[in-house]
């Protein structure tokens, strides 16, 4: 419900390229809401604004922050940021007027707001309609005439929780606290190893409570869960502590103020090192919702995420993540768009996680938690990967002596990790028994016989970029026919052929497309005979279509020991259950099978990432053959 960024555009440009570079101005006029021609002219009024100190430099569409000197940079920056002081923008005055309202014990008038702030009573106006349509979903409102008064309306909690995400900083930044206070707060930190953002969030949470209960502004009865949070194992340190603050402050804070000062700990991220909170009990209804989720991202796709040391990490982060959905305590993701790109599978098991989250505890899972998710899952996935994985070995046949042979070698490390094990040799000494133990050759020579492993022709300079999208192509030799390791970046493109991409006419149905699909692969033997049946009970479940018009069908087959994609393309696009559906990935994987999962997940992860890629979905839509859709694939 926070807003991200404020009304001072310029301020906001800096903000998003000062933590990201390459940035299109396509993104950064997506999220501040103008077009592209409004940031381009932002853009180059603010080169001027920066007087050389930094730059706002662009190259082939994409835009990132240089900065020639710090210094003056800083200045230009508090200059861009506080124009004609806090009352020189929109944001700045609601501020000051939410401040001023929500400390008010009488009713204040807009002449006298606009007086103290030297603006317009027209300007005021606008404000205060701004302001009112960012508190209503907070459940707060202005009431009153602005000839006769106005008030803040609402509950003292939400209040707070408006306070925390949209203007603490600018109405708090410089609260005065007694020196001893403040050491009293900084010792009792320290006798708990929790992370600094925990530290900063409680402080935050503190300020706020002592200035409003010292003021009069009492939180009031909360509900039953806030209460139940006094049973937590830390819930003693903060009594403990706001008692001895009250105790320099000659006053007895009431038990729904330290619950609303514990909020942050209850709903911290959690930290690096479980043992800073392992007195917090976990609650016993985690572990049964954490096995829910894994259970539902099995039935939906065929993956088994095994937590293994994991499970202890993730149901702790479910219990923090359950605290801020229930108490409203927001936890920004700055790299949630990162998150969906680099790692799609993980963002759709989110996704999973989220519904199965609301129905079991009736939560609605925000972007935010769901990007924190997302991340879980991506280290699921990852370390299981590398769990799975036997060393890579390389094999690098030099026909021009050792030097040279050293040369490639010093390069090839630049571009795999260090659990890669590369051996040179000369083309003299191989020979296909010797490389029959690795898994890919690298040779400047032509060897004179067949090799039994998968060869790149190199020179001894070489491509870093497209070396190594082969060598990460060569890792599913064993699982994929792959008779060319080219610098073509989907592995998915190699488990297609003519067979197995079907192209339908106008009119087809989605479910009439899916019928001969399976009736083709079946009797070709790509799938067995049962596979519709328990595909058509699977769908019964739930759509299996997704976003853009993609449906990706899947299921276990008996068949083979084999992953099989097909693909399914419609010359225009056709309706199933009130979803769009334009392109088919069908997926069978087999029910037993020697390999590890990690050509499936790379497999998902290629098919969501076209999912969401509308120019290549709209390219694919308009192949009508298979080397047109190869062609289409192809991508450097």
């Amino acid at each position: 419900m926070s807003k991200q960024f404020t009304d001072n555009r310029a301020a906001d440009i800096l903000q998003i390229l000062g933590h990201r570079s390459g940035v299109t101005v396509a993104s950064i006029a997506q999220k501040l809401g103008v077009s592209e021609r409004t940031i381009r002219n932002d853009i180059r009024q603010l080169n001027e604004d920066l007087g050389g100190s930094a730059e706002v430099e662009g190259s082939q569409g994409r835009y990132s922050l240089r900065i020639f000197d710090q210094e003056q940079y800083k200045s230009a920056f508090d200059k861009i940021c506080n124009i004609d002081g806090a009352f020189g923008t929109p944001r700045g005055r609601q501020t000051y007027v939410f401040g001023e309202l929500m400390r008010a014990d009488a009713p204040l008038l807009t002449d006298e707001l606009a007086y103290e702030m030297n603006v317009g009573r027209t300007t005021l106006i606008s404000d205060l309609k701004k302001l009112r349509e960012e508190i209503e979903p907070f459940g707060l409102s202005i009431v009153g005439k602005t000839s006769k008064g106005m008030i803040l309306h609402g509950k003292e909690l939400e209040i707070r929780t408006y306070v925390l995400e949209n203007c603490f900083d600018a109405l708090y930044s410089d609260y005065p606290l007694d020196r001893d206070i403040q050491e009293l707060i900084q010792s009792e930190l320290k006798k708990k190893a929790f992370e600094k953002q925990v530290g900063r969030q409680f402080q935050r949470y503190l300020l706020l409570m002592m200035d409003r209960f010292l003021t009069g502004h009492f939180i009031g009865t909360l509900t039953d869960a806030y209460y139940n949070l006094t049973a937590n194992g830390e819930f003693f340190r903060v009594n403990d502590m706001i008692d001895k603050i009250g105790g320099i402050l000659h006053v007895d804070f009431p038990v729904e103020e330290k619950i609303f000062t514990f909020l942050p700990i209850a709903g911290m991220r959690t930290p690096a090192d479980l043992g800073s909170v392992q007195e917090m009990e976990l609650d016993a209804t985690i572990g049964p919702l954490s096995e829910k989720i894994m259970a539902q991202i099995k039935e939906e796709l065929d993956i088994s995420i095994d937590p293994r040391d994991f499970a202890e990490e993730f149901d702790y982060h479910l219990m923090f993540m359950l605290n801020r959905l229930r108490f409203k305590i927001r936890q920004p993701n700055s790299i949630l768009e990162e998150l969906k790109a680099k790692f799609p599978l993980a963002y759709e098991m989110s996704g999973i996680a989220a519904r199965v989250i609301e129905k079991e505890q009736g939560l609605k899972v925000n972007q935010d938690e769901r990007g924190h998710l997302a991340s879980c899952f991506g280290v699921f996935i990852e370390e299981n990967h590398l769990e799975q994985r036997r060393p890579f070995r390389i094999a690098v046949i030099c026909g021009t002596g050792r030097v040279t042979a050293r040369l490639i070698s010093v390069q090839l490390k630049k571009i795999v990790d260090s659990q890669v094990q590369i051996k040179t040799m000369s083309d003299t000494a191989a020979s296909p028994e010797i490389l029959e133990s690795f898994d890919v050759i690298l040779s400047t020579v032509e060897l004179p016989f067949k090799a039994p492993k998968p060869v790149i022709r190199i020179r001894e300079i070489f491509d870093e970029k497209e070396l190594k999208q082969k060598l990460e192509k060569a890792r599913y030799w064993e699982q994929v026919d792959i008779p060319v390791l080219d610098d073509n970046q989907y592995i998915m493109s190699s488990l297609l052929d003519e067979n197995k991409v079907f192209f339908f006419e106008k009119g087809r149905s989605y479910p009439d497309a899916l019928e001969e699909m399976i009736e083709i692969l079946a009797d070709e033997g790509y799938i067995d005979e049962g596979f519709g049946d328990r595909l058509a009970e699977r769908e019964e479940k739930g759509t299996m279509v997704f976003d853009n018009g993609v449906a990706i069908p899947h299921g276990i087959q008996t068949a083979n020991d084999r992953m099989l994609l097909a693909m399914g393309i419609f010359e225009e696009p056709t309706t199933f259950k009130g979803h769009e559906v334009r392109i088919i990935f069908f997926m069978a994987l087999p029910e037993q099978s020697d390999m590890d999962d990690t050509l499936m997940i790379r497999v998902y992860d290629e098919l969501l990432e076209i999912s969401r890629n509308t120019d290549m979905l709209e390219a694919i839509s308009m192949t009508r053959n298979f080397q047109e859709l190869l062609r289409v694939l192809y991508k450097k």
